[in-house]
């Protein structure tokens, strides 16, 4: 018994690790985005192979648990939970890559000031992920509801967003590639709210042992 809580111990460590790179890639992604630092989204992207290293080898550590100790009850969901939780993070590792991506041609036009509820939505998606990890930290669920509730808060955002650039791009067509860019980049953001969602319900379930998945918008 002793053997397997170590084991889960060492296995919270590591996802904690994996969780505190993907934080600071987001928060490069978006500060490269509004500084248009080039540079620094070069950065989140060469650091996205160390999140994608890191990701295999949770998952190894999750079959290896699972294989050599058959957890069951508690241990059992932890186990799960994070082998569903690390996907999600390397797929957050990836949209903040991909953010970084579109700074390379931001950065080199001419600047269009950014809709203010994309900053807006910059600070709510950053938070969203900060609470969820904090929830799987702590094992609290009810922080874990929360962030499924402003799922909805960063949709909404997203909607005004294109609805803006959609209202831009006829006013100056021309800048349309800049404009598509941007709201790209609002995409990705809601993506990773999604995924923080996702990262909440799996707490839920690690802590209550229920599958909420498609449960929370509807109550």
């Amino acid at each position: 018994m002793k053997h397997i809580q170590r084991q889960i111990e060492l296995l919270k460590q590591k996802i904690l690790n994996v969780g505190g790179l993907v934080e600071e890639s987001i928060a490069n992604a978006i500060t490269a985005m509004l500084n248009r630092d080039a540079k620094l989204a070069q950065r989140v992207i060469t650091d996205d192979s160390v999140i994608d290293l890191m990701e295999v080898e949770v998952e190894e550590d999750c079959l290896k648990i699972l294989a050599l100790y058959q957890p069951v009850a508690a241990d059992l969901r932890f186990v799960v939970a994070i082998l569903k939780i690390n996907n999600d993070l390397e797929r957050i590792g990836d949209l903040a890559r991909n953010i970084a991506k579109r700074v390379n041609y931001l950065s080199k036009s001419d600047p269009i000031e950014l809709p203010f509820s994309l900053r807006e939505m910059t600070t709510k998606v950053q938070s969203m992920v900060k609470m969820s990890l904090d929830a799987l930290v702590n094992g609290d669920q009810s922080m874990a509801r929360q962030v499924c509730v402003e799922d909805d808060i960063v949709d909404d955002q997203r909607k005004m967003i294109a609805e803006h650039i959609i209202s831009l791009i006829k006013k100056i067509p021309e800048r349309t590639e800049y404009l598509l860019k941007l709201n790209s980049v609002s995409k990705h953001l809601e993506r990773i709210a999604d995924m923080a969602t996702n990262i909440a319900e799996d707490v839920i379930y690690m802590v209550e042992g229920e599958i909420v998945r498609h449960r929370l918008k509807d109550n």
